[in-house]
């Protein structure tokens, strides 16, 4: 299934809404994943379950590895349910990053697409600068919207954008501590530490909500090129029906688009005999 995007010869404005709409469309497919990851992390927390304690005896074969060559007791429900442990873990830390990563270029690409408008500017699209990784990954853009005063949901922006600003600067001051060598992190750092991360925690959906609010607000500052727009295809309409009443030729058959009559026209000789 494809959305019905808008057509090739659509103006500016059109494609625009639809490459943000593209932007939130791939941060909810990474919230979606990331809740269902963090719902199969869940059914393996050890709190929570309660493991078989039946064993197998796992012996050497003739090409078992000499490593290995020694008879193991094993519990296979254990086994299991450790290895889903950690694969289930490595899949959520990877769809959290990506969620993330997303919703930040969601929030941001909303502004950034708001300021270009703003600006008096006719991006069909919005960009984004690569970073300098061996895989680069576009960056996100900051994420402040100014200059929608009047509009109805001016206030919910303000609050958005200083809840996903401050939660964004508890993440960093964990992770600058995380960063650290072990042994320049005091008892107290590693307080702050994990107080920054609790902070940090929902930053994702922190984002993805603000750039909701900043794809509604772009469809208010769309409102006057869209406007401006609708004019300009009024005035072309009128001119075009204007050029259409008009009668083409003169009456004498000539046609107007050429600057004289033609040769043995009645036209010419009727002014020869006035001069």
């Amino acid at each position: 299934m494809t959305y019905n995007l808008a057509p090739k010869n659509a103006p500016w404005f059109e494609h625009l809404t639809d490459s943000v709409r593209g932007l939130g469309e791939a941060a909810r497919e990474w919230q979606l994943a990331d809740r269902a990851a963090a719902l199969a992390e869940a059914h393996v927390e050890l709190e929570r379950s309660t493991l078989h304690e039946g064993k197998v005896r796992h012996q050497p074969g003739p090409d078992t590895p000499p490593f290995y060559r020694s008879t193991r007791t094993r519990t296979p429900h254990a086994d299991a349910f450790f290895t889903l442990h950690r694969i289930y873990m490595e899949h959520r830390f990877r769809t959290r990053r990506e969620y993330g990563h997303a919703a930040l270029l969601f929030a941001s690409g909303g502004a950034w697409a708001i300021r270009q408008v703003q600006a008096g500017e006719q991006p069909d699209r919005v960009a984004f600068e690569l970073d300098g990784y061996e895989q680069p990954a576009p960056m996100p853009h900051r994420y402040k919207v100014e200059g929608v005063d009047n509009y109805v949901h001016a206030r919910k922006i303000a609050e958005a954008y200083d809840r996903l600003l401050s939660m964004e600067m508890a993440a960093e001051h964990a992770e600058e501590i995380a960063g650290r060598d072990d042994r320049d992190v005091t008892e107290r750092d590693a307080s702050d530490m994990f107080d920054a991360a609790d902070a940090a925690r929902g930053l994702e959906d922190a984002a993805y909500a603000y750039g909701l609010l900043a794809e509604q607000a772009l469809m208010y500052v769309l409102l006057g090129p869209k406007d401006a727009h609708r004019k300009q295809l009024a005035e072309q309409r009128v001119a075009q029906a204007q050029a259409g009443t008009e009668d083409p030729c003169h009456p004498c058959g000539c046609p107007k688009r050429f600057e004289r009559h033609a040769d043995g026209c009645p036209t010419l000789a009727a002014e020869g005999e006035t001069t």
